[in-house]
């Protein structure tokens, strides 16, 4: 069977996923990913449900649960890792606005991926949209944020 612009567009987001999977080393509940494309302008971040708790990615250790006074995880949380998984899903939006010009589809302004990890369901939000380039103020960082608060984080 022939692959389609489908499937190659699943795969970039699938690898997006395993990438932030990668850097919970698989202890999370749910992997929330922000992509954007403005005018070139690429941008990912990421946050987690873990422990019940919404979290960024450089505040995991703030949800590890106790037990018998020891800590049950210890995430790597340090600067590289952070830049070095974000770098990678950056790498794909720039693959997947490759494959919207090849396969001559329009490329999403924003994408949403949402990960439950226990169920192995990935959702796709998409957005054609322009969302801060327009804006003054508003930046790639300050949609991220409000999407994080709108799923109940705490900035």
């Amino acid at each position: 069977m022939t692959k389609v612009f489908e499937d190659y567009l699943s795969e970039l987001q699938a690898d997006m996923v395993t990438i932030c999977l990668e850097y919970v080393n698989n202890k999370a509940d749910m992997i929330f990913i922000y992509a954007s494309n403005e005018f070139g302008q690429f941008s990912s971040d990421v946050f987690y449900k873990i422990n019940g708790c919404i979290v960024e990615k450089h505040k995991l250790n703030s949800v590890v649960q106790k037990g018998n006074g020891q800590s049950k995880h210890i995430y790597d949380v340090s600067k590289e890792r952070q830049i070095a998984m974000l770098n990678i899903c950056n790498e794909n939006l720039r693959k997947i606005k490759d494959l919207c010009q090849k396969y001559n589809r329009e490329m999403p302004t924003e994408m949403k991926l949402i990960y439950d990890v226990h169920k192995n369901k990935l959702e796709v939000q998409y957005s054609y949209e322009i969302k801060y380039t327009n804006d003054p103020v508003k930046t790639a960082g300050h949609v991220f944020d409000e999407w994080f608060e709108e799923m109940g984080g705490k900035l």
